[in-house]
């Protein structure tokens, strides 16, 4: 079985285009349970270069769905059995205002769009960058 990946190396995904935000903006909580740019937020905000692009996307599911811990391994596998929307989908860059920077490990780490870490990622001639997916069309 094929298996693919979200993951960036040495790539910066800046803020989408269209993003209303002027700032790195922490997701509000809109009900009892959290919500995908909850879920991201907290793993890579509190653990950053920790994990990489397929770790967050695929724990983000695995919390969503309510797996068995058990379960991971054979679900992770067939969640990558096919293509799947990457970090610049994320509401964290398309509407949150936070830029997703990728080290050589493919490891993330979040940057407020206000911020210079930002601001350098964005001009490195070292770096990738990439924007993230607009939310509305032209």
């Amino acid at each position: 079985m094929k298996t693919h990946t979200t993951n960036y190396f040495d790539a910066f995904i800046q803020v989408a285009e269209d993003s209303p935000a002027k700032t790195g903006e922490v997701p509000p909580n809109k009900g009892p349970e959290k919500s995908v740019a909850n879920i991201q937020f907290e793993m890579i905000s509190k653990e950053p270069y920790k994990y990489t692009s397929d770790d967050v996307l695929f724990q983000t599911y695995a919390t969503r769905q309510g797996f068995d811990k058990s379960d991971l391994a054979a679900e992770r596998e067939k969640f990558f059995s096919k293509g799947q929307a990457c970090l610049r989908a994320s509401p964290l860059t398309k509407r949150y205002g936070w830029g997703v920077h990728s080290n050589s490990e493919g490891k993330v780490a979040l940057y407020s769009l206000d911020s210079q870490e930002y601001e350098k990622f964005s001009n490195d001639d070292k770096v990738e960058t990439v924007k993230a997916m607009r939310s509305k069309r032209a």
